[in-house]
């Protein structure tokens, strides 16, 4: 009987040294990020003859090489993203490309690469039927949602079509939100998580019902000893550890513990071994979340830290004006980094430790800038570069600094762009509300209605034929066979129009239905021409556009576009969805920020959603939005909870500061 290959160990990297610690460590596969189209702007990441020396050094020792182009497109980005894929190819000559965007696949594809294409976490696949359209794509693995138990990912499992293999997250960071499905930080500050550049507002101190707390902040996902379910599901075949944030310690030993659990996964005492690495490894508080479906967690806890790192003790001030002492809780050496409070905190630094401070040694700190830490912050030790890591990393320092530079040669791409398609004469752009519970006697011409299993006896089904029918932008696997009956009966009682939350949301549907249309939802974060390309190619009859876009980005767009398009353009957006909430947020009451910007949480079928108590309005702008070409315009029409204050700010996304 052949022996199952054993899933990969797939490490993070964010700069050489964690690149190289986590070949020392054993990593099968090593994913990274350049400094453009990284879902991760905010680590270090790699210019391509970095990541070209270090991609040699681990093809000498069978460790492949990922990296991931895994945001957004821009409707004038088609051309870099080429030239980028191309220069990867001939100077990294990476094993796989990590993609979110139908046009970055696209443009893979267009420039010849011949790895392998793996569809982000951020793309969101959450649901079984959805797996079959991957190989359309060119698709060969899928990233399975954080959110996910042990038997869903059985179900997606066997449900994949042959040659599509999964990939799970065992180790790292969660994001309050579900991945692709968060528009937090670029809904109230302009930073995309789409493009990278999240600032994680999840992460901050909130006030709800006169309490102050941290109601979105979560705790690390650690599967830990639990991954020896994961060894009987053979289509998933790669475990992913989350932080490309972190440094060369903390991917070592993650990589360290899990290649022990995957080796060795009734050895009690490469367990012990394995826990050990993982309590050393500076990262949050951890949890098993939602993986055992008859124990799930809930990773908000405000109880525990959510702060990454090592607790080392509490600053107290000293004698001296400036000076503050830490007892440290554990052995300080030179090199280590220091957080000192939380980022949101007054006072809040990193710190470099300039000499070794032994378990309960006292260490001098000197402040003199202002705003100064409070007595009694807590310290945590986040990075180490401790004399024994760092000498199993110059072996390979000395290896990759041997590789010559290559010449950065003048790369040359143009994207084949979809035909812009030709628009109808004197068209009469169509404006509708979407609703959750349309009141029937006021909706006189075509209106929105969201679809849900839990109010299908308030569908409109009578009126199935001129209802825009909205698909939730998640659906879970245990709610996917719902959704399906569900469909099947809109689709035969007349029902033509369907807005998908996701592309493969398709899949949903009956294969004998026939006159259906399918537009692209704006949950699709369709951004670039090259993506509604693929969308047409997909059969599509039209696309709602990421809102995302700079004013100046949704106004060129329709002109280039071979859909017609729609726009949500007024109305309640949401922040975000999430499969949890905190057991101390009640839903449908205010939640308050320390700016004083106001949220609620609301749970329709399996999800949270939460919203602002300000609206998106691009009202003013509906002339221009018109004449540049869109013809279908949404209006988000969202009950607003009774103790919930509608706030008279609006927002206009990134109508004016632009997508970065």
């Amino acid at each position: 009987m052949t022996e199952a290959k054993k899933p990969e160990i797939l490490a993070p990297a964010g700069d050489p040294y964690s690149f190289m610690a986590a070949v020392a460590a054993g990593a099968d596969a090593v994913y990274a990020g350049l400094k453009h189209f990284s879902a991760r702007m905010l680590a270090r990441n790699f210019s391509i003859s970095e990541l070209a020396a270090l991609a040699a050094v681990a093809r000498a020792r069978n460790v492949r090489t990922y990296v991931a182009i895994n945001t957004l497109l821009k409707p004038d980005e088609a051309d870099k993203a080429g030239r980028l894929v191309l220069r990867l190819a001939e100077d990294v000559g990476p094993d796989a490309l990590i993609v979110q965007d139908l046009g970055v696949a696209a443009i893979a594809r267009q420039a010849g690469f011949k790895g392998e294409l793996h569809l982000s976490t951020l793309a969101n696949v959450s649901s079984p039927t959805g797996l079959s359209m991957m190989p359309s794509l060119s698709v060969s693995r899928v990233v399975l949602p954080r959110e996910l138990s042990i038997d869903e990912m059985r179900e997606m499992a066997e449900a994949a079509p042959e040659g599509l293999s999964l990939e799970a997250f065992v180790h790292g960071a969660l994001c309050y939100n579900v991945s692709g499905r968060c528009y937090w930080s670029s809904f109230l500050g302009g930073k995309s998580g789409l493009r990278g550049r999240c600032v994680q507002p999840c992460r901050r101190v909130y006030e709800h019902r006169g309490q102050k707390g941290r109601y979105f902040s979560c705790q690390d996902l650690s599967l830990d000893v639990l991954t020896k379910a994961l060894l009987t599901i053979p289509q998933i075949t790669a475990w992913k550890i989350e932080g490309r944030k972190k440094g060369p310690h903390y991917v070592y030993h993650t990589v360290a513990a899990y290649k022990l659990l995957r080796d060795a996964p009734d050895d009690a005492s490469a367990k012990k071994m394995a826990t050990s690495y993982l309590e050393q490894a500076l990262g949050r508080a951890v949890t098993n979340y939602n993986f055992l479906p008859q124990r799930p967690k809930n990773p908000v806890d405000t109880k525990e830290r959510t702060g990454s790192g090592l607790p080392a003790g509490k600053i107290t001030r000293g004698i001296k004006s400036g000076q503050w002492n830490l007892s440290a809780r554990v052995a300080l050496l030179p090199g280590d980094l220091l957080r000192i409070g939380s980022e949101d905190e007054p006072g809040h630094r990193v710190v470099k430790v300039t000499r070794s401070v032994p378990k309960s040694g006292r260490l001098t700190l000197t402040f003199t800038d202002a705003p100064r830490p409070e007595s009694g912050a807590p310290v945590f030790l986040i990075d180490r570069r401790e004399p024994a890591l760092m000498e199993k990393l110059r072996p390979l320092e000395a290896e990759a600094a041997k590789i010559p530079e290559r010449e950065a040669k003048p790369v040359e791409f143009t994207a084949k762009l979809p035909k812009p398609r030709k628009p109808a004469r004197a068209i009469e752009p169509l404006f509708y509300s979407v609703w959750r519970h349309p009141d029937m006697r006021k909706e006189k011409g075509p209106f929105g209605v969201w679809v849900s299993t839990k109010r299908a006896h308030n569908l409109p089904l009578g009126r199935a034929a001129s209802v825009w029918w909205w698909l939730p932008p998640v659906i879970w696997p245990d709610e996917e066979s719902e959704f399906v009956s569900l469909i099947a009966a809109i689709v035969s009682r007349g029902g033509k129009r369907f807005v998908l939350g996701a592309p493969w949301q398709t899949s949903l549907f009956p294969k004998a239905a026939k006159g259906v249309d399918f537009w692209a939802g704006p949950f699709c974060n369709i951004a670039n021409q090259v993506a509604l390309g693929e969308l047409a190619r997909l059969g599509f009859a039209g696309s709602f556009v990421s809102p995302e876009l700079s004013g100046e980005d949704l106004l060129s767009l329709p002109a280039l576009s071979p859909l017609p398009l729609g726009l949500v353009h007024k109305g309640a957006w949401p922040l975000g969805l999430s499969r949890v909430l905190s057991g101390e947020v009640k839903t449908c009451l205010p939640v308050i920020s320390p700016k004083e910007e106001g949220l609620w949480a609301v749970k329709y079928d399996r999800t949270y959603w939460l919203y602002a108590n300000w609206e998106v309005d691009l009202y003013k702008h509906r002339d221009e939005l018109v004449k540049a070409g869109y013809v279908v315009f949404a209006d988000m029409r969202e009950p607003l909870p009774r103790d919930v204050a509608r706030k008279d700010r609006t927002s206009h996304f990134n109508w004016e500061v632009g997508l970065l």
